[in-house]
């Protein structure tokens, strides 16, 4: 596991995102851990988490031109995302979100920062992705108003868990069914790995995590 992986498992842990305990899950699943990236609350937090998906972004998809994030959750992941990747890596990048509800005054529209056109490159950035809600409902927006290329979507975490309709992860539906490479900054094979090593705590939690890995996982 490379360090900024570590640091990442470290920094969630810190900040109160990544829990264990016994959790239910919107699929109905009892988990033996949480993510809950809603408490990044501070600009230090968000800041910092924009350079976790810097480094990943850099690493699997470092040739695009621009960020998007669904709303809402993606608004300030994107936005982050982009100041990181000019402060750490002098790359500079556009950035986009979409509106929940289409704007009828002033400059209106469904877009917010750079505007899609035909040809241009995008990372979709997103915290986790359980069924893959936020980008199908996004991807219809992006192609109505541009020929877009949608290189790759990135988030903080693969769950590596089967579909609740399929035998294959989401991000393995997602490539399936529009051919775009999902990228995670970690997955729980690397936060179980983590607990283990002591880079966290949480070593009572290993059984229980293993026994969910085995009932609703998938393998890399």
């Amino acid at each position: 596991m490379t360090k900024y992986k570590e640091d990442f498992i470290r920094f969630m842990s810190e900040c109160g995102v990544l829990m264990f305990g016994e959790f239910t899950l919107k699929s109905g699943r009892k988990s033996p851990y949480f993510l809950n990236a809603g408490n990044y609350c501070t600009g230090a937090e968000l800041l910092k988490l924009g350079e976790f998906y810097a480094d990943c972004i850099m690493e699997n998809v470092p040739e695009f031109d621009t960020l998007f994030g669904p709303a809402y959750k993606g608004i300030p992941l994107c936005v982050s995302a982009a100041i990181a990747l000019n402060a750490k890596y002098g790359k500079t990048v556009n950035y986009s979100f979409n509106r929940i509800e289409e704007k009828k005054h002033g400059e209106g529209g469904v877009f917010v920062g750079k505007q899609p056109a035909d040809k241009e490159r995008i990372v979709i950035i997103d915290d986790v992705t359980t069924s893959g809600k936020a980008l199908r409902g996004v991807l219809p927006l992006l192609n109505a108003a541009a020929n877009v290329e949608v290189a790759a979507m990135v988030i903080t975490v693969d769950r590596m868990e089967k579909a609740l309709d399929s035998d294959i992860s989401t991000v393995r539906q997602i490539y399936s069914d529009f051919g775009i490479n999902v990228f995670s900054v970690v997955n729980i094979n690397d936060i179980i790995e983590a607990v283990e090593n002591g880079v966290i705590d949480g070593k009572d939690f290993i059984p229980a995590m293993r026994e969910y890995r085995e009932t609703y996982g998938v393998k890399a």
